[in-house]
């Protein structure tokens, strides 16, 4: 099963990456799980500066940028 994360504080454009990435994995079929991660401290431990960012399985793959589910979906399939 996939771990798919979610960086960022809440913000409008965490909320909107938090929303794609849930579309993403329902229409990926596939087992996964969607998770907020919001405590800086936590975010910190990623190495990332910038938010929103998205992990998946525990590695960095986008930082600073909203991408859409079918860009989500792309990582995924990897």
């Amino acid at each position: 099963m996939k771990k798919v994360q979610i960086l960022g504080t809440g913000c409008p454009k965490c909320k909107a990456l938090l929303a794609n990435a849930q579309v993403a994995v329902k229409a990926a079929g596939i087992e996964a799980t969607v998770e907020k991660v919001e405590k800086i401290a936590e975010i910190m431990k990623f190495g990332v500066m910038s938010t929103p960012a998205l992990a998946i399985d525990g590695e960095v793959k986008n930082v600073g940028k909203v991408l859409s589910a079918e860009e989500i979906g792309k990582l995924l399939a990897r």
